[in-house]
């Protein structure tokens, strides 16, 4: 048998003075698997084994700990879970759209269903009929049973615990490394005051946590490849990743971290030259339907079910198709609307752009420009949505009484609002906001006017029918471009300032581009007396299309939540602030009545986790520079070490923070919380590292150092204690809390 040498990722023989040593495992196994560095026997191990209670509690020590650390996590975020009986923070917005999926009505909003569907499974285990407001500060009604509401949501909360433990143990951290990444996840108060609460945060903390674990899992079980348990690790990854980005999207920055470690995992195989062809496609096709197929298949189904369950209309309706809308119980929209539109018909016209509204315009005019009467687009039912479809200047003039006309694809025509009576028009005078544009404005009337009030009926699509002859409601879609300047009718995402009520700007684009969304319209309701009514409403609505223009539209939705320099925001706060802690919030009102909470970090935990991330920095540079100096101090399975245990949690952490950093939407204190976890990993290998020779020196020490920072941990949470548990009275008894001035505690 021929002897196998050590190889290189590439392929490449290793020839120890000739090239340095890589990350390459001494014996790898096909699929490239590094064994984690080992500690040097200890001769009591060799010993034979005793049967006391001691070295029973030592065996069974992975069973024990978790439990008794799950015990006091479910403690510290249960206990007086029910003091406060008011909306607190964002149960406003939760707890309300909990309620819709009692009522099943259609709603909107920025975040991904999963989350907000099982506050609503909490409300119907609670009894809950939906039909509480949860306005911000009001107090629960007795019939609404909101602390089990409450402790539902922090199960998610305080099962992140033993999942934080059983992480430590899959990294290969040591034990005393284990308990103390432990203990401070379970002795966060941030983790555990946000868990007390009906939000979306434990349960996007506890995903965050089962994906780490999975990740962690399936990396251990490499030397297993293609077994049952490596196979139930990988779909347990994709489901898990699924899970977290239908919570939040920030769920995709812990989709990026696995997915830069598949790319790596891959290009390794591929560089393994012993390895067959098929076995690295099966590897390649495995983590496609593991880790792409399969989260993409969970994210799509907590919307089939949003939509399944939302089946009458409500309060999110407008951000929708119009056909999506017509299909809800209890709609207006296309109820007893003729099908086919004909000139003298009154009707609303919508844009198709993902998150479009209806075609609006009101007696105010612009400001600059032409100052014409405004033309913009709106979300909400109003009269001045109404728009009258006539014939251009050059036809016949329309008359009431005349045989009905039917206009359709290339048939010019003037749209009238109904309101004023002015023409929909548009000329060579630029958009107030989007300059590129010409303005669009309502000008004239039925009889004063010009050929700058004509527009060209361009029929793209007709969900219901092939012929293009007629504009039918709901299912076709058309264009308009302006007879004249051949520019089209466009209702992008920019909002015009406060002098437009903060709508949407229509302009009239140069660019033709057939495939832009946001110059498609379709007729939503449509009123004619001379045609019989039809049932618009019959033609379904594709899932995909919803699936994908809800999606845009909750991207389009996020990205206008920026801060509004006219309001003053004492809740929001910036990046930096968040890892030096040097900011808290409050979650409600602070007058001596209220049960108050502050969201506050163990300082213990925030500034150890970041300084451990300076810290692997320097130890980075550190081990470079010695390499680069030709030292080889470093064996090939603690390079992995350091690389998984230590690398990943890091590029965790800045995948979970750097967004934050350029994001330009107002931001808060807990959107630190999930890159928090991966500063405490990064923290528990520093200290893993740091005091290895301890361990092989002298155990003793190395408890006794871990006891002391167990000791500061659990000082400092119980220290700390009142602003998870609730301050109630004078804000004043908790003045010694008031480390600094940003930290509002007392006034």
């Amino acid at each position: 048998m021929a002897i196998q040498t050590e190889g290189l990722a590439t392929g490449a023989e290793l020839d120890g003075h000739n090239l340095r040593r890589r990350n390459v495992p001494d014996q790898s196994s096909s699929n490239g698997s590094v064994t984690q560095p080992k500690e040097e026997e200890d001769p009591k191990k060799s010993q034979k084994p005793t049967t006391s209670i001691l070295h029973t509690l030592d065996e069974w020590e992975f069973l024990i700990a978790p439990l008794l650390f799950t015990l006091v996590s479910f403690f510290t975020r249960m206990y007086k879970i029910g003091l406060s009986n008011i909306v607190t923070w964002d149960e406003a917005h939760f707890g309300k759209f909990g309620s819709h999926y009692l009522k099943r009505e259609f709603y909107f909003d920025v975040h991904p269903p999963l989350g907000k569907m099982l506050v609503g499974l909490s409300g119907y285990m609670a009894g809950y009929n939906g039909s509480f407001e949860f306005k911000s500060g009001e107090t629960y009604p007795e019939e609404l049973n909101y602390t089990f509401m409450r402790l539902f949501n922090s199960t998610f909360g305080a099962l992140c615990v033993p999942l934080a433990y059983f992480t430590a143990r899959e990294l290969n951290f040591r034990r005393s490394t284990v308990w103390l990444v432990t203990l401070m996840v379970l002795c966060e108060n941030s983790y555990a005051t946000i868990s007390r609460f009906i939000l979306l945060d434990s349960m996007l903390l506890f995903f965050t946590f089962t994906t780490v674990l999975c990740w962690a899992r399936f990396h251990s079980l490499q030397n297993q490849s293609f077994s049952v348990e490596w196979f139930f690790w990988l779909v347990l990854s994709g489901i898990s990743i699924g899970c977290v980005t239908s919570v939040k999207w920030v769920g995709l920055f812990c989709t990026a971290l696995v997915g830069l470690y598949t790319a790596e995992d891959l290009w390794n195989k591929f560089g393994d030259l012993h390895m067959p062809k098929t076995t690295l496609a099966t590897h390649l096709v495995a983590r496609v339907v593991g880790l792409i197929v399969i989260p993409m298949l969970v994210y799509m189904f907590s919307f089939w079910v949003h939509f399944l369950v939302l089946e009458n209309s409500g309060p999110g309706d407008a951000q929708m198709s119009s056909l999506f809308q017509a299909n809800l119980r209890g709609t207006e929209v296309g109820k007893d609307s003729p099908l086919e539109v004909a000139y003298g018909s009154r009707a609303t016209i919508k844009n198709m752009g993902y998150g479009g509204g209806l075609l609006h315009s009101h007696v105010q005019t612009y400001p600059e420009g032409s100052q014409q009467q405004q033309v913009t687009c709106y979300h909400h039912k109003d009269a001045n949505n109404d728009w009258f479809f006539y014939p251009n200047r050059n036809a016949p003039l329309y008359q009431p009484e005349s045989p009905l006309v039917f206009p359709g694809d290339k048939s010019v025509i003037r749209l009238i609002h109904s309101q004023t009576g002015r023409n929909l028009h548009s000329h060579t005078v630029s958009a107030p906001v989007t300059k590129a544009d010409y303005e669009v404005s309502s000008y004239g009337n039925t009889t004063i006017g010009d050929e700058k009030d004509h527009w060209t009926v361009e029929v793209v699509s007709d969900a219901a029918s092939r012929d293009r002859t007629k504009i039918r409601t709901l299912t076709t879609a058309f264009r308009l471009r302006h007879t004249s300047l051949g520019c089209y009718l466009r209702a992008g995402t920019v909002n015009l300032p406060q002098w437009g009520f903060k709508q949407i700007e229509v302009t009239c684009v140069r660019e033709n581009k057939p495939r832009d969304v946001y110059t498609h319209w379709n007729v939503e309701a449509h009123w004619n007396e001379r045609l019989p009514a039809g049932d618009p409403g019959s033609y379904k609505s594709p899932f995909f299309r919803d699936f994908i223009h809800l999606n845009v539209a909750m991207m389009t939705s996020n990205n206008a939540l920026v801060p509004d320099p006219d309001k003053q925001d004492d809740l929001a706060s910036q990046f930096w602030q968040w890892p030096i802690l040097h900011v808290g919030l409050r979650m409600c009102g602070w007058d001596d009545h209220i049960t108050k909470y502050f969201l506050l970090g163990n300082p213990a935990v925030y500034w150890g986790s970041t300084f451990s991330l300076l810290a692997f920095g320097v130890l980075i540079a550190w081990y470079l520079v010695r390499w680069q100096r030709g030292f080889e101090e470093l064996k090939p399975a603690e390079i992995d070490y350091i690389h998984y245990g230590g690398l990943y949690p890091v590029a965790g952490w800045f995948l979970h923070y750097m967004p934050f950093v350029a994001m330009a939407r107002v931001t808060y204190v807990h959107h630190y919380y999930p890159a928090l976890y991966f500063a405490i990993l990064t923290s528990g290998f520093m200290l893993d590292w740091v005091t290895r020779p301890l361990a092989r020196k002298d155990r003793r020490i190395e408890w006794l150092l871990y006891g002391i920072l167990y000791g500061v941990v659990i000082a400092l949470f119980l220290l700390f204690r009142a602003v998870v548990f609730g301050m109630q009275g004078k804000n004043q008894q908790w003045r010694h809390l008031k480390w600094f001035d940003r930290w509002r505690i007392a006034d």
